[in-house]
Protein backbone atom coordinates (compact mmCIF):
# COMPACT_ATOMS: atom_id res chain seq x y z
CA UNK A 1 0.00 0.00 0.00
CA UNK A 2 2.79 2.42 1.02
CA UNK A 3 4.42 2.26 -2.41
CA UNK A 4 0.50 2.25 -4.53
CA UNK A 5 0.81 6.14 -1.91
CA UNK A 6 3.78 7.36 -2.89
CA UNK A 7 3.53 6.55 -6.79
CA UNK A 8 0.03 8.17 -6.38
CA UNK A 9 1.53 11.69 -4.63
CA UNK A 10 4.44 11.38 -7.41
CA UNK A 11 1.29 11.53 -10.07
CA UNK A 12 -0.74 14.36 -8.07
CA UNK A 13 2.84 16.34 -7.90
CA UNK A 14 2.83 15.88 -11.51
CA UNK A 15 -0.60 16.32 -12.72
CA UNK A 16 0.25 20.09 -10.49
CA UNK A 17 3.29 20.62 -12.52
CA UNK A 18 1.64 19.86 -15.87
CA UNK A 19 -1.32 22.63 -15.40
CA UNK A 20 1.95 24.91 -14.62
CA UNK A 21 3.18 24.40 -17.77
CA UNK A 22 -0.05 24.21 -19.78
CA UNK A 23 -0.13 28.03 -18.56
CA UNK A 24 2.77 29.03 -19.79
CA UNK A 25 3.73 26.95 -22.74
CA UNK A 26 2.50 28.47 -25.83
CA UNK A 27 2.87 28.53 -29.79
CA UNK A 28 3.54 31.60 -31.92
CA UNK A 29 3.87 31.57 -35.75
CA UNK A 30 6.57 33.02 -37.54
CA UNK A 31 6.51 33.70 -41.50
CA UNK A 32 4.67 30.27 -41.69
CA UNK A 33 6.37 28.31 -39.05
CA UNK A 34 4.98 27.12 -36.08
CA UNK A 35 6.79 27.45 -32.92
CA UNK A 36 5.89 26.11 -29.71
CA UNK A 37 7.94 27.47 -26.37
CA UNK A 38 7.65 25.86 -23.51
CA UNK A 39 9.36 27.85 -20.63
CA UNK A 40 11.95 25.55 -18.79
CA UNK A 41 12.43 27.08 -15.39
CA UNK A 42 15.87 26.22 -15.44
CA UNK A 43 19.40 27.58 -17.36
CA UNK A 44 19.03 24.97 -20.10
CA UNK A 45 17.95 26.07 -23.61
CA UNK A 46 16.81 23.34 -25.51
CA UNK A 47 15.67 24.17 -29.55
CA UNK A 48 14.78 20.99 -32.16
CA UNK A 49 13.89 22.23 -35.53
CA UNK A 50 11.58 19.20 -36.99
CA UNK A 51 11.37 18.40 -40.93
CA UNK A 52 8.41 16.15 -41.18
CA UNK A 53 7.81 13.52 -43.67
CA UNK A 54 10.23 10.80 -42.40
CA UNK A 55 10.03 7.62 -44.60
CA UNK A 56 7.00 9.70 -47.05
CA UNK A 57 9.79 12.19 -48.15
CA UNK A 58 11.98 9.86 -50.55
CA UNK A 59 11.42 6.37 -52.62
CA UNK A 60 12.51 3.12 -51.76
CA UNK A 61 15.60 3.79 -54.16
CA UNK A 62 16.79 6.31 -51.88
CA UNK A 63 16.21 4.86 -48.82
CA UNK A 64 18.90 6.33 -46.08
CA UNK A 65 19.96 9.54 -48.18
CA UNK A 66 17.82 11.63 -45.60
CA UNK A 67 19.58 9.78 -42.74
CA UNK A 68 23.09 10.41 -43.91
CA UNK A 69 22.05 14.49 -44.76
CA UNK A 70 20.67 14.66 -41.47
CA UNK A 71 25.08 13.64 -40.35
CA UNK A 72 26.33 15.44 -42.99
CA UNK A 73 24.83 19.02 -41.13
CA UNK A 74 27.72 18.60 -38.47
CA UNK A 75 29.83 16.42 -38.87
CA UNK A 76 30.92 17.57 -42.54
CA UNK A 77 31.30 21.14 -41.90
CA UNK A 78 29.40 24.47 -42.68
CA UNK A 79 30.39 27.07 -45.43
CA UNK A 80 32.05 29.17 -42.25
CA UNK A 81 33.28 26.49 -40.28
CA UNK A 82 35.11 22.92 -41.08
CA UNK A 83 34.28 20.31 -38.83
CA UNK A 84 36.79 20.60 -36.92
CA UNK A 85 36.56 24.06 -35.93
CA UNK A 86 32.61 23.74 -35.51
CA UNK A 87 33.35 21.42 -32.92
CA UNK A 88 36.15 23.05 -31.09
CA UNK A 89 33.68 25.97 -30.70
CA UNK A 90 30.90 23.94 -29.17
CA UNK A 91 33.10 22.04 -27.33
CA UNK A 92 34.20 25.43 -25.55
CA UNK A 93 30.89 25.48 -24.21
CA UNK A 94 29.80 22.34 -23.60
CA UNK A 95 27.28 22.06 -26.20
CA UNK A 96 25.70 19.92 -28.22
CA UNK A 97 24.09 20.42 -32.14
CA UNK A 98 23.12 17.65 -34.06
CA UNK A 99 20.82 15.98 -36.46
CA UNK A 100 18.93 12.93 -36.47
CA UNK A 101 16.09 10.88 -38.56
CA UNK A 102 13.58 8.10 -38.43
CA UNK A 103 10.56 6.71 -39.96
CA UNK A 104 7.89 10.24 -39.51
CA UNK A 105 10.32 13.20 -39.36
CA UNK A 106 13.90 14.23 -38.65
CA UNK A 107 15.31 16.28 -35.92
CA UNK A 108 18.43 19.14 -35.98
CA UNK A 109 18.80 19.90 -32.19
CA UNK A 110 20.61 22.34 -29.85
CA UNK A 111 21.17 22.08 -26.23
CA UNK A 112 23.37 24.82 -23.99
CA UNK A 113 23.79 26.46 -21.32
CA UNK A 114 21.70 29.89 -21.51
CA UNK A 115 24.36 32.13 -20.79
CA UNK A 116 26.32 30.59 -24.19
CA UNK A 117 23.04 30.60 -26.47
CA UNK A 118 24.36 33.99 -28.34
CA UNK A 119 27.45 31.69 -28.49
CA UNK A 120 25.65 28.58 -30.10
CA UNK A 121 22.65 29.76 -31.46
CA UNK A 122 24.35 30.82 -34.90
CA UNK A 123 26.16 27.50 -35.18
CA UNK A 124 23.40 26.04 -35.26
CA UNK A 125 21.97 28.37 -37.91
CA UNK A 126 24.91 27.77 -39.86
CA UNK A 127 24.41 23.87 -39.30
CA UNK A 128 20.76 24.14 -41.06
CA UNK A 129 21.26 26.75 -43.46
CA UNK A 130 24.75 26.66 -45.13
CA UNK A 131 25.92 23.02 -44.37
CA UNK A 132 29.11 22.39 -47.01
CA UNK A 133 28.52 18.65 -47.78
CA UNK A 134 32.12 18.39 -47.51
CA UNK A 135 33.24 15.43 -50.00
CA UNK A 136 36.00 14.40 -47.59
CA UNK A 137 34.11 13.88 -44.74
CA UNK A 138 31.24 13.11 -46.43
CA UNK A 139 33.04 9.44 -47.34
CA UNK A 140 33.63 9.31 -43.68
CA UNK A 141 30.17 9.43 -42.33
CA UNK A 142 29.12 6.89 -45.25
CA UNK A 143 31.20 4.59 -44.07
CA UNK A 144 29.93 4.77 -40.92
CA UNK A 145 26.77 4.79 -42.08
CA UNK A 146 27.83 1.17 -43.99
CA UNK A 147 29.49 -0.09 -41.17
CA UNK A 148 26.22 0.62 -38.72
CA UNK A 149 23.98 -1.35 -41.11
CA UNK A 150 26.34 -4.31 -41.67
CA UNK A 151 26.68 -4.24 -37.43
CA UNK A 152 22.73 -4.01 -37.44
CA UNK A 153 22.15 -6.75 -39.37
CA UNK A 154 24.26 -9.17 -37.82
CA UNK A 155 22.45 -8.55 -34.51
CA UNK A 156 19.45 -10.95 -34.31
CA UNK A 157 16.73 -8.42 -32.62
CA UNK A 158 17.23 -5.46 -35.02
CA UNK A 159 17.53 -8.40 -38.06
CA UNK A 160 14.01 -9.54 -37.02
CA UNK A 161 12.57 -5.70 -36.67
CA UNK A 162 14.05 -5.29 -40.24
CA UNK A 163 12.38 -8.35 -41.43
CA UNK A 164 9.08 -7.65 -39.94
CA UNK A 165 8.94 -3.97 -41.79
CA UNK A 166 9.80 -4.83 -44.75
CA UNK A 167 6.91 -8.03 -44.60
CA UNK A 168 4.08 -6.53 -42.83
CA UNK A 169 4.11 -3.05 -44.43
CA UNK A 170 5.14 -4.14 -48.16
CA UNK A 171 4.57 -1.65 -50.98
CA UNK A 172 3.93 1.19 -48.40
CA UNK A 173 6.51 3.92 -46.80
CA UNK A 174 6.33 2.18 -43.87
CA UNK A 175 8.60 -0.77 -45.79
CA UNK A 176 11.42 1.71 -45.71
CA UNK A 177 14.48 1.86 -43.37
CA UNK A 178 15.33 4.99 -42.25
CA UNK A 179 19.00 3.69 -42.40
CA UNK A 180 18.73 2.55 -46.06
CA UNK A 181 20.79 -0.49 -47.53
CA UNK A 182 24.69 -0.56 -47.81
CA UNK A 183 23.95 -1.03 -51.82
CA UNK A 184 21.93 2.47 -52.13
CA UNK A 185 24.22 4.46 -49.41
CA UNK A 186 27.08 3.43 -50.68
CA UNK A 187 26.24 4.78 -54.35
CA UNK A 188 24.78 8.06 -52.53
CA UNK A 189 27.18 10.94 -53.64
CA UNK A 190 27.73 14.49 -51.10
CA UNK A 191 25.94 16.93 -54.43
CA UNK A 192 22.55 14.50 -54.73
CA UNK A 193 21.98 14.67 -50.43
CA UNK A 194 22.73 18.06 -50.39
CA UNK A 195 20.67 18.57 -53.08
CA UNK A 196 18.08 16.06 -51.39
CA UNK A 197 18.54 18.00 -47.86
CA UNK A 198 17.84 21.55 -49.78
CA UNK A 199 14.68 19.54 -51.25
CA UNK A 200 13.26 18.92 -47.91
CA UNK A 201 14.16 22.21 -45.86
CA UNK A 202 11.35 23.90 -46.84
CA UNK A 203 8.95 26.42 -44.86
CA UNK A 204 5.89 23.70 -45.29
CA UNK A 205 7.74 21.07 -43.78
CA UNK A 206 9.15 22.65 -40.48
CA UNK A 207 8.11 22.88 -36.73
CA UNK A 208 9.99 24.28 -34.10
CA UNK A 209 9.85 23.47 -30.21
CA UNK A 210 12.18 25.71 -27.78
CA UNK A 211 12.27 24.19 -24.34
CA UNK A 212 13.99 27.42 -22.62
CA UNK A 213 12.97 30.39 -20.49
CA UNK A 214 13.77 33.05 -23.12
CA UNK A 215 11.96 36.27 -23.78
CA UNK A 216 9.30 35.58 -27.00
CA UNK A 217 10.67 38.75 -29.46
CA UNK A 218 13.72 37.29 -29.01
CA UNK A 219 13.03 33.66 -30.20
CA UNK A 220 10.66 35.49 -32.52
CA UNK A 221 13.66 37.19 -34.22
CA UNK A 222 15.81 34.66 -33.99
CA UNK A 223 13.62 32.32 -35.85
CA UNK A 224 12.97 34.98 -38.75
CA UNK A 225 16.08 35.61 -39.24
CA UNK A 226 16.90 31.78 -39.79
CA UNK A 227 13.96 31.21 -41.82
CA UNK A 228 14.61 34.14 -44.36
CA UNK A 229 17.20 31.77 -46.07
CA UNK A 230 14.63 28.76 -46.34
CA UNK A 231 11.93 28.50 -49.11
CA UNK A 232 8.37 28.02 -48.59
CA UNK A 233 7.90 24.88 -50.57
CA UNK A 234 4.58 23.40 -51.61
CA UNK A 235 1.69 22.66 -48.97
CA UNK A 236 2.98 19.64 -47.08
CA UNK A 237 0.80 17.19 -45.92
CA UNK A 238 1.68 14.21 -43.20
CA UNK A 239 0.31 11.03 -44.24
CA UNK A 240 -0.83 8.90 -42.33
CA UNK A 241 -1.73 5.41 -42.74
CA UNK A 242 -3.46 2.28 -40.69
CA UNK A 243 -2.30 -1.66 -41.18
CA UNK A 244 -5.07 -4.01 -41.01
CA UNK A 245 -4.20 -7.56 -41.51
CA UNK A 246 -6.74 -9.48 -44.26
CA UNK A 247 -5.82 -13.19 -42.63
CA UNK A 248 -3.17 -14.39 -40.35
CA UNK A 249 0.35 -15.22 -42.22
CA UNK A 250 3.99 -16.05 -41.42
CA UNK A 251 7.06 -16.01 -43.59
CA UNK A 252 10.05 -18.03 -42.61
CA UNK A 253 13.70 -16.57 -43.41
CA UNK A 254 16.48 -19.22 -43.14
CA UNK A 255 19.33 -18.06 -41.07
CA UNK A 256 21.99 -19.97 -38.90
CA UNK A 257 21.20 -18.45 -35.50
CA UNK A 258 21.79 -20.22 -32.21
CA UNK A 259 17.52 -19.76 -31.51
CA UNK A 260 15.00 -19.12 -33.34
CA UNK A 261 13.67 -15.94 -33.52
CA UNK A 262 9.60 -14.44 -34.17
CA UNK A 263 7.90 -11.18 -34.47
CA UNK A 264 4.61 -10.62 -35.07
CA UNK A 265 2.77 -7.14 -35.83
CA UNK A 266 -0.93 -6.61 -35.51
CA UNK A 267 -3.07 -3.30 -36.23
CA UNK A 268 -3.56 -0.61 -33.75
CA UNK A 269 -5.15 2.80 -33.72
CA UNK A 270 -3.24 5.84 -35.71
CA UNK A 271 -2.09 8.96 -33.07
CA UNK A 272 -4.41 11.15 -33.14
CA UNK A 273 -7.85 9.49 -32.70
CA UNK A 274 -10.13 8.19 -30.10
CA UNK A 275 -8.68 4.29 -29.09
CA UNK A 276 -4.99 5.36 -28.96
CA UNK A 277 -4.70 6.29 -25.05
CA UNK A 278 -6.51 3.18 -24.55
CA UNK A 279 -4.60 0.68 -26.52
CA UNK A 280 -1.74 1.68 -25.21
CA UNK A 281 -2.57 1.29 -21.99
CA UNK A 282 -3.59 -1.95 -22.98
CA UNK A 283 -0.87 -2.64 -24.95
CA UNK A 284 1.65 -2.27 -21.41
CA UNK A 285 -0.56 -4.84 -19.51
CA UNK A 286 -0.55 -7.52 -22.20
CA UNK A 287 3.60 -6.94 -22.25
CA UNK A 288 3.51 -7.57 -18.83
CA UNK A 289 0.71 -10.65 -18.71
CA UNK A 290 3.11 -11.93 -22.30
CA UNK A 291 6.61 -11.86 -20.17
CA UNK A 292 4.61 -14.13 -17.22
CA UNK A 293 3.52 -16.43 -19.19
CA UNK A 294 6.12 -16.86 -21.79
CA UNK A 295 9.03 -16.95 -19.63
CA UNK A 296 7.92 -17.02 -16.29
CA UNK A 297 5.42 -19.48 -16.69
CA UNK A 298 6.73 -21.39 -19.60
CA UNK A 299 10.35 -20.61 -19.77
CA UNK A 300 9.92 -20.59 -23.91
CA UNK A 301 12.04 -17.11 -24.29
CA UNK A 302 14.95 -14.88 -21.66
CA UNK A 303 12.89 -11.77 -23.05
CA UNK A 304 10.01 -11.92 -24.31
CA UNK A 305 7.98 -8.63 -25.32
CA UNK A 306 5.33 -6.89 -26.54
CA UNK A 307 4.48 -3.12 -27.61
CA UNK A 308 2.69 -0.09 -28.98
CA UNK A 309 4.71 1.23 -31.77
CA UNK A 310 3.27 4.57 -32.31
CA UNK A 311 4.08 6.52 -35.94
CA UNK A 312 2.50 7.30 -39.45
CA UNK A 313 1.65 3.52 -39.30
CA UNK A 314 0.88 2.31 -35.70
CA UNK A 315 0.76 -1.14 -34.77
CA UNK A 316 0.99 -3.47 -32.12
CA UNK A 317 4.23 -5.97 -31.71
CA UNK A 318 5.46 -9.29 -30.06
CA UNK A 319 8.55 -10.94 -30.64
CA UNK A 320 10.31 -13.52 -28.94
CA UNK A 321 13.70 -15.83 -29.15
CA UNK A 322 13.38 -19.40 -28.53
CA UNK A 323 13.80 -22.19 -29.09
CA UNK A 324 10.30 -23.38 -29.39
CA UNK A 325 8.32 -21.52 -31.34
CA UNK A 326 5.33 -24.19 -31.51
CA UNK A 327 4.95 -24.17 -28.11
CA UNK A 328 5.27 -19.97 -27.98
CA UNK A 329 2.37 -19.45 -30.58
CA UNK A 330 0.07 -21.81 -28.42
CA UNK A 331 0.99 -19.72 -25.69
CA UNK A 332 0.30 -16.49 -26.97
CA UNK A 333 -3.25 -17.44 -28.68
CA UNK A 334 -3.97 -18.82 -25.43
CA UNK A 335 -3.33 -15.53 -23.45
CA UNK A 336 -5.23 -13.84 -25.94
CA UNK A 337 -7.57 -15.80 -25.92
CA UNK A 338 -8.13 -15.47 -22.71
CA UNK A 339 -8.04 -11.59 -22.46
CA UNK A 340 -10.88 -11.34 -25.24
CA UNK A 341 -13.17 -13.05 -23.12
CA UNK A 342 -12.44 -11.44 -19.79
CA UNK A 343 -10.80 -8.48 -20.33
CA UNK A 344 -8.46 -6.83 -18.15
CA UNK A 345 -8.83 -7.02 -14.40
CA UNK A 346 -9.46 -3.53 -13.16
CA UNK A 347 -7.09 -3.42 -10.93
CA UNK A 348 -4.71 -4.01 -13.48
CA UNK A 349 -6.00 -0.89 -15.44
CA UNK A 350 -5.42 1.48 -12.37
CA UNK A 351 -1.97 0.09 -11.55
CA UNK A 352 -1.14 0.56 -14.87
CA UNK A 353 -2.56 3.88 -15.60
CA UNK A 354 -0.37 4.98 -12.63
CA UNK A 355 2.72 3.26 -13.67
CA UNK A 356 2.79 4.67 -16.83
CA UNK A 357 2.37 8.23 -16.20
CA UNK A 358 4.83 8.60 -13.08
CA UNK A 359 6.89 6.72 -16.05
CA UNK A 360 6.03 9.29 -18.19
CA UNK A 361 7.02 12.03 -15.95
CA UNK A 362 10.21 10.39 -15.08
CA UNK A 363 11.14 10.82 -18.38
CA UNK A 364 10.35 13.97 -19.30
CA UNK A 365 12.41 15.53 -16.13
CA UNK A 366 14.71 17.05 -19.10
CA UNK A 367 14.37 19.59 -21.29
CA UNK A 368 15.66 17.10 -24.30
CA UNK A 369 13.15 14.91 -23.45
CA UNK A 370 10.21 17.55 -23.01
CA UNK A 371 10.68 18.81 -26.42
CA UNK A 372 10.84 15.71 -27.86
CA UNK A 373 7.70 14.72 -26.41
CA UNK A 374 5.93 17.76 -27.93
CA UNK A 375 7.45 17.49 -31.06
CA UNK A 376 6.40 13.52 -31.53
CA UNK A 377 2.71 15.24 -30.61
CA UNK A 378 2.32 18.33 -32.71
CA UNK A 379 3.91 15.74 -35.72
CA UNK A 380 1.91 12.35 -34.98
CA UNK A 381 -1.35 13.54 -32.92
CA UNK A 382 -1.61 17.44 -34.71
CA UNK A 383 -1.62 18.50 -30.95
CA UNK A 384 1.38 19.36 -29.96
CA UNK A 385 -0.54 20.21 -25.91
CA UNK A 386 -1.06 16.41 -25.79
CA UNK A 387 2.36 16.16 -23.94
CA UNK A 388 0.49 18.59 -21.48
CA UNK A 389 -2.80 17.09 -20.68
CA UNK A 390 -2.06 13.75 -21.88
CA UNK A 391 -3.16 12.74 -17.69
CA UNK A 392 -5.87 13.76 -17.91
CA UNK A 393 -6.81 12.31 -20.81
CA UNK A 394 -5.50 8.61 -19.36
CA UNK A 395 -7.17 9.65 -16.13
CA UNK A 396 -10.51 9.03 -17.33
CA UNK A 397 -10.03 5.41 -19.29
CA UNK A 398 -12.39 2.43 -17.64
CA UNK A 399 -11.06 -0.99 -17.56
CA UNK A 400 -13.74 -1.20 -20.36
CA UNK A 401 -12.22 0.93 -22.40
CA UNK A 402 -8.56 -0.41 -22.31
CA UNK A 403 -10.11 -3.87 -22.77
CA UNK A 404 -12.44 -3.32 -25.77
CA UNK A 405 -9.46 -1.09 -27.56
CA UNK A 406 -7.44 -4.70 -27.36
CA UNK A 407 -10.43 -6.83 -28.10
CA UNK A 408 -10.44 -4.03 -31.08
CA UNK A 409 -7.00 -4.27 -33.04
CA UNK A 410 -5.51 -7.32 -31.64
CA UNK A 411 -6.67 -9.99 -34.69
CA UNK A 412 -5.47 -10.95 -37.63
CA UNK A 413 -1.15 -11.29 -36.96
CA UNK A 414 1.50 -10.94 -39.98
CA UNK A 415 4.24 -12.89 -38.11
CA UNK A 416 8.05 -13.66 -39.47
CA UNK A 417 10.68 -16.25 -37.99
CA UNK A 418 14.28 -16.53 -38.57
CA UNK A 419 16.13 -19.57 -37.76
CA UNK A 420 16.00 -23.29 -38.42
CA UNK A 421 12.70 -23.30 -40.71
CA UNK A 422 12.43 -27.08 -39.62
CA UNK A 423 11.40 -25.83 -36.15
CA UNK A 424 8.47 -24.20 -37.13
CA UNK A 425 4.60 -25.13 -37.82
CA UNK A 426 3.57 -22.87 -40.11
CA UNK A 427 0.03 -24.00 -39.97
CA UNK A 428 -0.40 -23.35 -36.59
CA UNK A 429 0.83 -19.53 -36.76
CA UNK A 430 -1.98 -19.26 -39.83
CA UNK A 431 -4.55 -21.11 -38.22
CA UNK A 432 -4.01 -20.55 -34.77
CA UNK A 433 -3.67 -23.15 -32.28
CA UNK A 434 -6.88 -23.01 -30.50
CA UNK A 435 -10.06 -24.75 -31.14
CA UNK A 436 -13.65 -23.13 -31.70
CA UNK A 437 -13.88 -23.77 -27.56
CA UNK A 438 -11.36 -23.19 -24.91
CA UNK A 439 -8.90 -25.88 -25.13
CA UNK A 440 -5.57 -24.97 -27.17
CA UNK A 441 -4.51 -27.60 -29.45
CA UNK A 442 -0.92 -27.76 -27.71
CA UNK A 443 0.00 -27.67 -24.39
Amino acid sequence: MMKKYIIALLVAAAIGNTAKAQKQAYETTVDGVKVIVQPSGNDIVEIQTIIKGGVQNYPATKAGIESLAMSALTECGTVKHDKNSFKDELDKVSATVYGSSNKNYSVVRMNCIKGDFDVVWPLYVEAITQPKFDEKEFARIKQDAINNIKQEDSQPDNAIDKYADKVAFAGTNYAKDPSGTVAIVTALTPAETKAYYQSILTKSRLVIVVVADLDQAAIESKVKAMLSGIKQGPAFAFKKSTFRADKNSINVEKRDLATNYVEGIASGPAAGTPDFNAFNVAMRIFSNMHFLEVRTNNGLSYAPQAWFSAGQTSTARFSVSTTEPDKYIAVFDKLVDKIKREGFKADDVADMKVTYLTGFYYKNETNSAQASSIAANEVLHDNWKRSLTMVDDVKKLTADDVSNAFRKYINNIVWVYQGDPKKVNQTLYINGTLHNGDNPVMH
